[in-house]
């Protein structure tokens, strides 16, 4: 059995920080059913995690989604998110900003470092994605990395989607 570096624990967002994502929808009932990312076997190296309401996407449409989950990790991590590989390869699902990157200091954000995900059907077959509530549509891989010798940043982080250069 393989020893783990055990460096992040995933949680929910308040329901409250969750609501004020959802427009139109019962978000209580919606929060009630939201369910944490997991592994779906001993060797996999991403995180599902589950649609957290119904997805439809036409060809050429994209959505906004809000998982309800925020992640607090070790400070020399990040969470990578990719759709699910079978998303892709039979629909074009992607990613609107190609890989998402959650870095460590997100968890500390105003907004409980929701997560958020951008999904757009690119099909050039004309498909239609169907994915259910509950169902695997993106996965998170969690990555070491280091810093230069002469890094000196010292500035705090509060926001996510180009926060960093504002």
């Amino acid at each position: 059995m393989t020893k783990w570096k055990r460096i992040a624990q995933f949680q929910l967002v308040s329901e409250e920080q969750f609501g004020k994502s959802l427009e139109g929808m019962d978000a209580s009932a919606v929060y009630r059913e939201l369910k944490l990312p997991k592994r779906a076997t001993e060797g996999s190296a991403g995180y599902d995690f589950f649609a957290p309401f119904d997805i439809e996407l036409k060809p050429g449409q994209t959505m906004k989604i809000a998982t309800g989950i925020r992640v607090k990790m070790a400070p020399n991590y990040v969470l990578h998110l990719y759709p699910r590989s079978g998303l892709g390869f039979k629909y074009r699902v992607q990613l609107d900003n190609t890989v998402g990157i959650i870095d460590s200091d997100y968890y500390y954000s105003d907004n409980e470092g929701h997560i958020f995900v951008k999904l757009s059907n690119d099909s050039l077959e004309n498909k239609t994605v169907f994915i259910s509530r509950g169902e695997g549509f993106v996965q998170g891989i969690f990555s070491e990395y280091g810093i230069t010798v002469d890094d000196d940043v010292t500035q705090k982080r509060n926001g996510g989607f180009g926060s960093t250069t504002k």
